[in-house]
Formats: structure tokens, sequence, C-alpha cells
């Protein structure tokens, strides 16, 4: 550390704009461990902290008295060495997050940390830990569920580190169970149900699976191929494909907003009495998934057409209300 050559004017002031912070989230550190984190002398770390100790914002005196400077333990400093700052001043007027925002955005983070691309939880953690501390109010304690398939989180998350390919039986919209090997890519959630994206060797391209329908979830030892690394995933969930429905549906105008990823088309109302009522057209892989869609959004959707796809939702319907029939 002796050997560095002295620092210019502007390297002292962006020294000390990062050094007030870190001492503020730090309540007790050496001067040895501030100069290893900082990559300077011992020797400057004790000169920056003596000129911080004299440092601070005139009162409404315009004069510099004893409230108005930063403040250490002097003790401390002097006798071991340690940095142990008692008064801050200027930074603890800066805004602050309220609890419920910070709680918020804590929750957030909970969520993220969840997720197979976000490998560094050592930062996200602390991220969270300053949220924390720089709130107005300590945030209510909030715990994010989105663990309700853990092992297949952790085995896509396993294969995402090791860049190999999972394997998996799924279950698709047709009730066939098919064997995937696949390179995963993320996962995302919509609503309650999580899926998985991915480059899927069997039909050569980018596909969207749901986790709850995943079995027999393993990681193998096959490498990710070019493909997936090579191909930009959209920022929509589901892709249309050629081998689509399209299905017609009236649906509230309010509502809209709640199938959007179904990019849904506007057609024209037809004969109807209510003008908050609007018809559009989607897009679904099979009627198995169009049936998910009205039970999502019960009392909302009437499908229209085509014929097979209103008597698909009928006998659905007429399905579930048989098991109600001995109540």
């Amino acid at each position: 550390m002796s050997d560095l050559p002295p620092p210019v004017a502007a390297d002292k002031l962006t020294f000390l704009l990062s050094l007030v912070p870190y001492l503020i989230d730090h309540d007790n550190v050496t001067v040895t461990e501030v100069a290893e984190r900082f990559g300077m002398s011992a020797a400057r770390v004790r000169t920056a902290v003596r000129l911080i100790a004299v440092s601070g914002v005139p009162g409404e005196t315009n004069q510099y008295l004893h409230g108005d400077l930063f403040d250490i333990l002097w003790d401390e400093f002097e006798d071991n060495d340690r940095i142990v700052l008692t008064h801050g001043v200027a930074i603890d007027d800066s805004p602050r997050f309220s609890a419920r925002e910070a709680a918020a955005l804590i929750a957030g983070l909970q969520y993220l940390s969840a997720l197979p691309e976000n490998a560094d939880r050592e930062a996200i953690a602390t991220l969270m830990a300053k949220l924390t501390r720089g709130a107005s109010a300590a945030p209510s304690q909030v715990v994010v569920a989105n663990r309700k398939f853990p092992q297949t989180l952790s085995l896509i998350q396993e294969a995402v580190r090791e860049r190999v390919q999972i394997r998996f039986d799924y279950l698709n919209a047709r009730g066939e169970r098919v064997l995937r090997h696949v390179d995963p890519l993320r996962v995302e959630s919509v609503d309650r149900d999580w899926y998985l994206r991915g480059w899927c060797h069997l039909r050569g391209a980018v596909r969207t699976f749901r986790l709850d329908r995943m079995s027999e979830a393993a990681v193998t030892t096959k490498p990710t191929t070019s493909h997936s690394a090579d191909t930009p995933l959209p920022d929509v969930l589901f892709e249309p494909s050629s081998d689509d429905l399209s299905v017609v549906l009236e649906i509230p105008e309010a509502a809209l907003d709640l199938i959007m990823d179904y990019r849904p088309e506007r057609r024209l109302a037809g004969a109807r009495t209510d003008a908050s009522l609007v018809r559009v057209a989607v897009r679904v892989a099979h009627y198995n998934s169009l049936t998910r869609l009205v039970a999502s959004l019960p009392g909302l959707i009437t499908v229209i057409e085509p014929v097979d796809a209103r008597t698909a939702v009928a006998l659905w319907a007429a399905s579930g209300a048989t098991q109600y029939e001995g109540d």
C-alpha cells in the first residue's frame, strides 16, 4: 500500500463521498478493513477520517457548531485503530423509502432471488439489508410464497449454473405426456402459475412449460447448445404458433388487460345490448387451455365462436357441475 501514487483532488473527493456511506453502513470497522476495501493505505484512511470529523453542514447560525459536524469515537480511533461513527449530518436528511415502500421492494427482491438466472444471491441479500436500514421506519416482515415447486426450481437453477440440459416428462394441453430435453433459460410467473422458458430439443425452438405439468425432472450431463444462447427471448410469455386455434370471446372492456398475454385482437361487437362489452379474437393451443382461461375469469368471458369452442367449454362446465350434484 505504501507504494501507491499520491491521489489527485478528484480521487480524494470520490474516496470521501464513498467512505461516508460505507461508515454509516458499517457501525464498527477497523482502519485496516477500510484500507483493504478501498485499496488505500492505512495512513490515507486515517487522514480521510480526520477530515470527515471536521466536516459538516452549517446550522441556522451559519456556523459549524458541534451538532453540525460528523463525529466519531476518538478513543477507539486513536487507541484501537477502529472507526465508530457516532453522528452524521446532511445524509440523514435525504428522502427515504417509507416502511410500506421498502417492504414492497424487499418482496420483489425475494421473488427475483427465486429465479434461476439470478445466481448472485449475496448481492440481492445485501440490497435487501440496505433497504431495511434506509427506510424511514422498520419495514413489515414479508415472505413471498413462490416455492410451490421447490425441487423443480432447484433443479432448474442447478442446470443453469452447470449449463446443461434438464430432462422431464411433460403433460401437454392435449393430455399427452412427452419426454422433453430443454436448455433452461428463464422461469416466470403469471398469476399463480409458474412457467419454464427454454430451448426444446424435441421441437427445435423456444417453448414454454408449466411447472405443475412437469414430472420426473432431472439434470442431465448434456451441455446446452448454441441455439439457446443465440435465440432472444420475446417479451411476451406466450408466442403464437401456426397450429393455434382462433377463438372469439366477449369480455368487459375493463377486463381486457387481464388477458393481454393472449394478444387479443378486437373484432366487431356484433349483436349485443351492453356497450361495456367488446369482442376479441385470441389464439389458444388447445380448447383445454381455453377452459383454463374461462375458469380464471369466472363470469367475465363468454365464448362466441367457433361452435367447437363453445361446446368444449360447455362440456367442461357440465363435467364440473356433476361433481356437486351430491351436495
